[in-house]
């Protein structure tokens, strides 16, 4: 063998051993990455609170009279004078307001001068059958001569009593220009002002009679049934801290507002010197029906093709696990779940796309104590 060629025999050689070496040290680093374990995923949790069959609804209201009434004058007419405003109390039989009454005194006028004439007209006819009587024992005149001497009589004692009750109509007239306070009470909304001409039975003052007060609330159909007749509930004023009356219902509208698709509820309230009408109050009301509902956080759902899940862990283990859910409703960023979820579950609230059946997780020191709510059938309106 030439010395060249023994050289180039020894340089293709050595080659040949460091690329060996080199496949041998990448074959051991692919082992060791396969052996390699997995990173131990931090997370964010809550847990599941105990279950709860009762729930409280709370809505406010304002405190109402139990009885008011909208007061209008019997006749037409211009508004000369309004004697109270809003918040007068006022007392039965005083006079709240004045219409202007000239025409009225002057139809009074007329009906006395009716009434005047026809008197005399009585008097008249009563001399003419007096006399009428006297021919006819006398017998002077005909029989039928003293009929028709009654009759005409009769017939003016019937325009003077026509007359009277004229003149007794024209008087309520002008009588009705003033308007008078049925019962004792509070003026609270005036609704005409001097000067303005209404029509009889316009609405031109609103007093609230004094006695009984309530709290009248809006409730929407979903929690209506939680309202009965009698059912006892609790009354807070927003302006006495700390003051709890015991309210009742007393009554429930028959059909929702056309407009906003709410009850009215009304709640008689015990006599208080500190409850005042047009407070604003807070209505709170147990209901005991119903299976309790958890709510969670939207970050908690997960999704696996058309089933809704979340991911919940197992504290022994410290591993995660799904679990379909149903979904009851959204609102804001909580969602209500209706099944798939118990007590003591602890739920996985940030991060689900990382997560997969049996990964290792670290809950946090303070995982326990941030509980889910449960909420009730529905999610109650404010």
């Amino acid at each position: 063998m030439s010395k060249p060629f023994a050289a180039a025999f020894r340089h293709a050689t050595a080659f040949a051993l460091v690329v060996a070496s080199g496949l041998a040290l990448a074959g051991c680093s692919e082992e060791k990455a396969e052996v390699k374990p997995d990173v131990i995923r931090p997370v964010r949790v809550i847990t599941v609170a105990q279950d709860q069959t009762v729930r409280t609804l709370d809505y406010s209201g304002s405190v109402r009279a139990r009885t008011e009434t909208a007061l209008g004058f019997r006749v037409a007419g211009k508004v000369t004078e309004r004697l109270v405003d809003v918040g007068d109390p006022v007392k039965k039989g005083e006079i709240l307001a004045r219409l202007d009454t000239t025409d009225t005194a002057l139809s009074v006028r007329a009906a006395e001068a009716n009434l005047s004439a026809a008197e005399r007209q009585v008097e008249t006819a009563e001399l003419s059958r007096k006399r009428a009587e006297e021919l006819f024992a006398s017998q002077v005149s005909s029989k039928s001569q003293l009929e028709q001497a009654q009759l005409a009589y009769n017939q003016a004692v019937s325009t003077r009593d026509s007359a009277h009750s004229s003149l007794d109509q024209a008087r309520n007239q002008v009588a009705y220009g003033s308007l008078p306070a049925d019962r004792d009470g509070i003026v609270t909304a005036v609704s005409a002002e001097v000067g303005q001409v209404v029509a009889a039975g316009t609405p031109v003052l609103t007093v609230a009679a004094d006695g009984q007060k309530e709290v009248l609330i809006a409730v929407p159909e979903t929690d209506i049934f939680a309202f009965t007749p009698g059912k006892a509930v609790d009354v807070t004023l927003w302006s006495s801290v700390g003051l709890t009356l015991p309210g009742k219902v007393r009554e429930i509208a028959g059909s929702a507002d056309a407009q906003s698709r709410t009850f009215a509820v009304r709640v008689s309230l015990p006599e208080n010197e500190r409850v005042r009408l047009g407070m604003t109050a807070s209505v709170s009301a147990r209901q005991e029906n119903g299976p309790a509902l958890a709510s969670i956080p939207l970050s908690a759902l997960a999704k696996d093709g058309d089933t809704t899940l979340v991911w919940l862990v197992d504290a022994a283990k410290e591993t995660v696990h799904a679990r379909p859910v149903t979904v009851a409703d959204f609102s804001g960023v909580a969602v209500t779940i209706a099944d798939g979820l118990k007590p003591g579950d602890i739920v996985v609230t940030a991060g689900t796309q990382f997560m997969r059946e049996d990964l290792k997780v670290k809950l946090p020191n303070d995982a326990l104590p941030h509980q889910a709510s449960v909420a009730g059938p529905a999610p109650a309106a404010r």
